[in-house]
């Protein structure tokens, strides 16, 4: 049997450029070779360009193939591991649609929609035992009244941009005082951002994935960080951030959570594997939906490798099955 020739798409248009390459070389350096034949292709504004050995070779967007040594190869799956656009916003999705090579993501319509945080927590409401903090939604072009909103919303609050994949120009802000700042340094990332009332309680993060045509929940990590929230410094410095992979968590939590989750999924209708983060509050227990995240990272020590790890299981044949379960 022929491998299955694989385009493992990573680099993308943000500033997690860097984190999808190392996605992107541990899902390679995991897949069973036998069965896969992976060529890396990094998505760039201009080019979509496969680094052979013999120099650069660039992706004819027509077909979705690349010709090697006079060799056309056609692609038979996309592994895309681009965090933030085009990969997770449904742009890739699109265009793979239209030229029908099955891929490993969620579709293009929930990709674009779980890319805008404000939209995800409606779509999520009213799931059994889901609760989403309180928030208001802005857009650069309209007037915003910092006094309305601090009249709206209970302090500390934070402000993030609506459709960041990634932790930059989130803020924490404590009074009205430096909440205009905090607005400005979200917009700069993002025409709309999302300010919501601050969850205390312990921060979580799961993966669920659909393997052997059953969703199956991932054992949750517990982030415990040493600074005030998880932003970009915390998630991607050494030592800041301690992940305990599986959570110290009841078993009646456990199965409550996987109930909560499994339904995200499914009313998203998400595909793949996928990554949400939530807080169980301080006094309640209650389970606050944070986000999801559908291209989620893939570095040997990513949330989703330690969580398979932790399942026992081989994060080879993980992937290999969300590749069977796409194709």
């Amino acid at each position: 049997m022929n491998p299955i020739n694989v385009a493992l798409l990573a680099g993308g248009y943000t500033g997690e450029y860097e984190v999808s390459i190392n996605s992107a070389k541990n899902i390679a350096a995991n897949l069973d070779l036998q069965k896969y034949k992976v060529y890396t292709i990094l998505i760039n504004r201009d080019s979509w360009v496969y680094e052979g050995a013999d120099g650069n070779v660039f992706v004819d967007k027509n077909d979705f193939s690349i010709t090697i040594g006079g060799d056309r190869i056609k692609f038979d799956f996309a592994f895309i591991t681009v965090h933030g656009t085009p990969g997770e916003d449904g742009k890739l999705q699109g265009y793979l649609d239209m030229i029908g090579i099955p891929y490993n993501t969620c579709d293009a319509t929930t990709s674009a929609i779980t890319m805008n945080k404000a939209y995800t927590k409606s779509v999520v409401q009213g799931i059994h035992g889901l609760h989403t903090a309180k928030s208001v939604q802005l857009h650069q072009k309209d007037r915003h009244d910092t006094a309305t909103i601090a009249a709206t919303l209970k302090f500390p609050l934070f402000i993030k941009p609506n459709n960041g994949g990634s932790s930059v120009g989130m803020s924490k802000v404590y009074n009205v005082a430096g909440l205009q700042d905090a607005i400005d340094k979200a917009f700069k990332e993002d025409p709309q951002i999302l300010i919501e009332e601050f969850i205390k309680g312990r921060e979580f993060s799961i993966g669920i994935a659909r393997l052997d045509g059953k969703v199956t929940v991932l054992p949750a990590t517990e982030i415990k960080s040493s600074k005030d929230f998880f932003d970009y410094e915390a998630k991607y410095t050494p030592g800041v951030t301690e992940e305990v992979t599986p959570a110290d968590l009841p078993a009646e939590k456990v199965q409550e959570i996987g109930e909560i989750v499994t339904q995200v999924y499914l009313r998203l209708n998400c595909r793949g594997m996928v990554r949400v983060d939530f807080i169980l509050l301080k006094d309640t227990q209650e389970f606050y939906f944070i986000e999801i995240n559908t291209t989620p990272g893939q570095s040997a020590n990513s949330l989703i490798p330690q969580q398979v790890r932790a399942m026992g299981m081989n994060v080879g044949n993980f992937y290999g099955k969300i590749i069977e379960g796409t194709h």
